[in-house]
């Protein structure tokens, strides 16, 4: 926040009450929910837990040096007037953290892309900046500060001369996207896809469309919706008094233009890149030539070991949606062997035990040669695969512990499971008995 606003300023943008301090003082210059990072010029928000209260910790914040905090109402009485730094006190410390966001997004100016899907969103993201970084000065969420706690500290941490925030909003339930528009308020609304996530939670597919719409309905009416044109899940939810472009075959974009260079080829890393494309239109931007695209770690990331083996550690998430992109890329660019280390999709309701045996089914269809299953729900991949090229595992650290095993020289090994799983250990384990190869990435 660059320590623009004054005390009195942040408390009007919270609805709260100053409680201890001047209301002259200059500003906070940034924002935090951690009390260890607490330092000069931070804000300490302390939220409340369902395990911890984070208002207790505004004290020790304040010792160590923080700018101010904003707590409860309650707490605030109690430090009222003889706290070490500014104290505003607000009836839901959280909420408080929302309005000062979207406060903070209208002092910016900025343009705001707005980003979820069931799968591929965080990748979408990464391309989405990477096409603006020659031309915008551009702030996008980091790794998963992608919630109702991650979006706002995304917006806060933006410096003033900021032209374009791309923010990526995840969710579990209904109306989560609503408030994470509500915050943000979008000029550009991507939707990248809706898919079977999060079904134990909205149970159907059908739920799943109407949350993620939730970005459509938010958006005001000179925002432009970015949606796959082959979805007809969201089609109920469009809306004729604002634009809305369509990628993919059969929509107003259907192919990336030649003179643009990505450096990915799988058709699901296209499909993102295609509705990164009509996102940046929507701002006037037209990329071209070579895009340099950070992917986020744990996302799709290619290693180059020793003995010519490929690592693809794409464990952050896992759902039939991404695990199919995830094997058809794996069959398409192994040179060798194709090993996919598979485990567990989670959050799938009672279909779960359907969704991972045709997982199996379509692993042998694209013709992965070996398939190592990790978990309980993941064995049910293995026996619609079956052949003797199978290992069922129970966890992610038996998995490690046999990996280097399987693996022969020119493999291509893809890691993917939910994030629950923890399946890094088994990439971690790979690059120790083999490490990387001059040059690194592949």
């Amino acid at each position: 926040m660059n320590g623009r606003w004054d005390a009195a300023k942040v408390a009007e943008s919270v609805g709260g009450t100053l409680v201890s301090g001047s209301p002259t003082i200059a500003g906070p210059s940034s924002v935090i929910i951690d009390s260890r990072l607490a330092a000069p010029g931070a804000l300490f928000v302390g939220l409340v837990g369902s395990n911890e209260d984070g208002g207790e910790f505004a004290s020790a914040a304040l010792q160590a040096g923080a700018w101010g905090a904003i707590v409860d109402n309650e707490r605030g009485a109690g430090m009222a007037g003889d706290a070490a730094g500014v104290v505003i006190a607000v009836d839901d410390p959280l909420r408080a953290l929302a309005d000062l966001a979207q406060a903070w997004r209208k002092e910016l100016g900025s343009a705001v892309i707005a980003v979820t899907g069931s799968t591929g969103k965080t990748s979408t993201k990464d391309i989405i900046a990477g096409m603006l970084a020659p031309s915008r000065r551009v702030v996008a969420t980091f790794e998963n500060l992608n919630t109702e706690i991650g979006l706002p500290l995304t917006i806060l941490g933006a410096p003033l001369g900021t032209e374009v925030l791309v923010l990526e909003m995840a969710m579990r339930g209904e109306g989560q996207i609503a408030e994470l528009t509500r915050i943000a308020q979008p000029d550009v609304g991507v939707i990248v896809n809706v898919g079977p996530v999060h079904l134990e939670l909205l149970g159907s597919v059908e739920a799943v469309a109407r949350a993620k719409a939730e970005l459509i309905a938010g958006l005001g009416p000179d925002a432009v919706a970015v949606v796959p044109a082959d979805d007809p899940l969201l089609q109920p939810h469009l809306r004729d008094e604002i634009r809305t472009v369509h990628f993919g075959p059969g929509g107003e974009l259907e192919a990336l233009p030649h003179e643009l260079e990505l450096p990915f080829a799988s058709a699901h890393m296209r499909s993102n890149a295609l509705a990164a494309l009509a996102a940046v239109r929507a701002l006037g931007v037209e990329p071209s030539g070579r895009i340099e695209v950070e992917l986020s770690k744990l996302r799709g990331q290619r290693l180059l070991l020793e003995d010519n083996v490929v690592v693809i550690n794409d464990c952050y998430n896992a759902n039939p949606m991404s695990m199919r992109a995830a094997l058809n890329d794996l069959a398409e660019s192994a040179s060798g062997r194709s090993v996919a280390v598979l485990g567990d999709m989670r959050e799938l309701g009672p279909d779960q035990r359907r969704f991972h045996a045709e997982l199996g089914a379509h692993a042998k269809e694209v013709g992965i040669d070996v398939l190592v299953t990790v978990g309980e729900m993941a064995r049910d991949a293995g026996p619609p695969f079956g052949g003797e090229d199978l290992y069922s595992l129970e966890d992610a650290q038996h998995a490690a512990s046999q990996i280097a095993s399987i693996v022969e020289p020119g493999d291509t090994v893809l890691v993917k499971g939910s994030r629950g799983v923890g399946l890094e250990v088994v990439a971690e384990a790979l690059c120790e008995v083999l490490p990387p190869a001059a040059g690194g990435a592949d």
